[in-house]
């Protein structure tokens, strides 16, 4: 549910793999309700871009699995597949009697993905979190933010999409090893834990940083303030242009780049100017040299100043918005956004897989799944359910074709 699964699964649909979406009428993914239209057009939930992008290439069934019947069901479905993913809190898969060792009773060589944010040990097991919490926990937000601002959250809760990334390449790990020794696993991914990853080089600089003689722990180094867009040995910002909210990101690195960014703007005499003779008095004059470069970039568009600084051998590139990242003429020319066609919601363009093969050439076969719209198929035709009996399901709401509004409107 939500993104962190979603995702991870998403990547495998993207590769070819036939993933089928368990939702039920009571429980089902939160991202429907995020569709942000005006008042309650028919069929809403199935109109939220943000379920629609993690959703793509699957099938979608609903299941009630706290009935007996659903969850018989579920675990008939699991004999005839070679994942499972979930990723509910640590303690509702063993709940719904849908653990590993529930699922290797029906296919011992079964693989479950699970991936609760704290892991399924220790004393913080039991613990809840978003993406969100998991940012604080894993020290992205503490370096992260503005001069002066302290801790600054991402907008975007990276917690969740880069758990889903880790956990699609272990489930293809688990699926090599499972192919050359006939065993399935439970592959855990602690979100948390996978978040501290992406901070390494932080974590490992407090290492080298603290060792001391044989390695012991010595007085912790000073807190470096938090950078913004800036750099810890490079001239670098994000400048205001000439057309009002755009912006260019530019970068310089060595005394040749720095004298290159000077002579671009006009001012070649500043790469001889005491202030910023090299990295370090730069990094001390910083504050002066953003004033200069910005003075510059406000009487150009975005586009003029970032071809200016490449033409020179300086990093730069405009600061794209949603609706020019759209119309690029690059990723146009690659074909990497595509168009995809939805019965409930209409058509529009989603960037294609984000890796390039030779064959077959990715691309997003199928749109996400509206509410229960395979049920048919899941039932009738894998799990060989006559039509009576699905209707049964139906009559005693254990499967359905529209989600309970009570639960996430």
């Amino acid at each position: 549910m939500v993104w962190a699964g979603p995702s991870g699964t998403r990547l495998l649909a993207d590769m070819g793999a036939e993933v089928i979406k368990v939702e039920s009428a009571r429980s089902w993914d939160m991202l429907r309700s995020l569709h942000f239209l005006s008042g309650s057009p028919p069929g809403w939930w199935d109109k939220a871009a943000y379920f629609n992008h993690n959703n793509r290439n699957k099938y979608g069934i609903t299941l009630d699995l706290q009935t007996d019947r659903c969850r018989e069901l579920a675990l008939r479905l699991v004999a005839m597949s070679d994942l499972v993913f979930e990723n509910y809190r640590a303690d509702v898969i063993g709940k719904l009697r849908l653990d590993y060792a529930d699922l290797r009773a029906v296919k011992p060589d079964i693989i479950l993905v699970s991936m609760p944010s704290h892991g399924k040990s220790g004393p913080e097991s039991h613990h809840v979190a978003y993406g969100t919490n998991v940012e604080q926990l894993s020290g992205l937000a503490s370096i992260t933010g503005y001069p002066g601002m302290g801790p600054h959250k991402s907008p975007i809760a990276y917690g969740d999409p880069n758990a889903g990334a880790i956990a699609a390449a272990a489930a293809i790990a688990a699926l090599h090893h499972r192919r050359e020794s006939g065993e399935g696993q439970h592959v855990e991914v602690a979100q948390w834990e996978a978040m501290i990853g992406a901070i390494g080089e932080h974590v490992l600089s407090h290492q080298m940083d603290t060792r001391g003689a044989g390695f012991q722990p010595a007085s912790p180094p000073a807190e470096e303030p938090s950078l913004g867009n800036r750099h810890i040995s490079r001239v670098q910002g994000v400048y205001e242009c000439a057309t009002p909210d755009e912006w260019v990101a530019i970068s310089a690195g060595s005394d040749a780049e720095f004298a290159a960014l000077c002579a671009t703007i006009g001012r070649p005499e500043l790469a001889r100017d005491p202030r910023f003779a090299d990295v370090v008095s730069r990094r001390h004059h910083h504050d002066e040299l953003d004033a200069i470069v910005a003075g510059w970039t406000r009487g150009r568009s975005q586009d003029e100043a970032a071809r200016a600084m490449q033409a020179a051998g300086v990093s730069a590139a405009p600061v794209l918005k949603i609706p020019r990242l759209m119309q690029d003429k690059h990723l146009r020319a690659r074909g990497f956004w595509e168009s995809v066609t939805h019965a409930g919601a209409g058509t529009w363009d989603m960037e294609g897989p984000v890796w390039r093969m030779s064959r077959p050439p990715p691309h997003n076969r199928q749109p996400a799944p509206m509410f229960g719209e395979h049920n048919a198929w899941v039932l009738r035709d894998l799990l060989g359910l006559t039509d009576t009996e699905i209707a049964v399901l139906y009559a005693e709401g254990v499967t359905a074709g529209e989600p309970d509004l009570g639960v996430h409107a």
